[in-house]
């Protein structure tokens, strides 16, 4: 079969749907897969979010003023004490032992936070 033969065979196919039909089809098709890679890719992203390195406490500690708490979201840690703690949500909140686990774990103090 030659190249010419393919070609009339493809105009004869699809001369029977519209044109502005196929190249709707072609823009659905398109849209579909780059929403559907670029979901993938997201979902990759996220595996690596560099929990393995948090040192972190799984569950709250004991009401004391030396527990640290930060956000997951966040860059600064602070007492549980602090004002700013408390503006957390408890989903969000992340516990260590110490300000140097804190510290390990990518965090920097609060500046508003007495004590740290």
């Amino acid at each position: 079969m030659t190249i010419a033969e393919v070609r009339e065979k493809c105009k004869s196919a699809f001369a029977q749907f519209p044109r502005d039909v196929l190249i709707i089809g072609v823009l659905v098709f398109a849209s579909t897969a780059s929403f559907c890679l670029g979901y993938l890719a997201g979902e990759d992203a996220g595996k690596g979010s560099g929990d393995e390195n948090a040192i972190a406490v799984s569950a709250p500690p004991e009401a004391t003023n030396t527990a640290i708490v930060a956000s997951k979201f966040g860059a600064k840690y602070y007492l549980t004490s602090c004002s700013g703690a408390s503006r957390i949500s408890a989903a969000n909140k992340v516990y260590f032992s110490s300000a140097a686990a804190a510290r390990a774990a990518g965090y920097s103090p609060a500046g508003n936070c007495a004590g740290l």
